[in-house]
């Protein structure tokens, strides 16, 4: 079978799973949602990058003595039919690589990143993010049980937390921010980060 090195080679109709996904030399970074191949959006820009940083700085060290651990992209996150016992690569259809997540439960860490949902997971948004896209990634967290969900606005300086009804399985707006005001996650309440170094250039 010949070596998948370009996007080109793919059929961006077709379905895919993880064991698929790991035989690819692409250039391009992707992931997988249901099946479906998404093109990330090229290197991140300066801005990008900085926020990513600033806030991998704060949550960091926050969690430096305690047993949640950071990661950031790239590191794979599969999401799977929890009913199967035994997961398998051929049976995982969606691999996403977030900006950072949070993980507490260890036995969920193998290799290759997480498998299942990470406790907290924070999406910066880039200009070449679509709203299809963050609207599919929203669905697909939401569905998979990710308890809290950031999503971060470089040009507005802004973050949307969104959190996990365990009734009715559904994010709610929980709190926004903005500027120089601290952002508090509602699964680590004793975390308080202050968007103005978040945002700063």
């Amino acid at each position: 079978m010949a070596k998948i090195t370009e996007l080109s080679q793919l059929d961006l109709d077709g379905t895919y799973s993880y064991a698929d996904y790991l035989t690819w030399q692409l250039a391009e970074t992707v992931e997988l949602i249901k099946g479906k191949i998404m093109a990330m959006s090229p290197a991140p820009n300066v801005k990008h990058q900085g926020i990513s940083r600033n806030l991998l700085l704060a949550v960091g060290n926050h969690f430096k003595r305690r047993p949640c651990q950071v990661f950031v992209a790239p590191f794979d996150v599969k999401f799977y039919n929890s009913q199967k016992s035994k997961l398998s690569d051929q049976d995982v259809f969606s691999v996403v690589q977030p900006d950072l997540c949070v993980i507490c439960d260890k036995d969920k860490l193998t290799e290759q990143g997480c498998n299942g949902a990470p406790d907290w997971i924070i999406e910066i948004l880039s200009p070449g993010n679509s709203k299809k896209e963050m609207r599919l990634k929203y669905d697909l967290y939401q569905e998979n049980g990710v308890t809290e969900y950031w999503l971060v606005y470089p040009y507005e300086q802004a973050v949307y937390q969104f959190v996990l009804d365990q009734t009715t399985e559904k994010y709610q707006l929980f709190a926004m921010a903005a500027g120089d005001e601290l952002a508090i996650p509602f699964l680590f309440p004793e975390l308080h980060i202050d968007l103005a170094d978040v945002f700063a250039e």
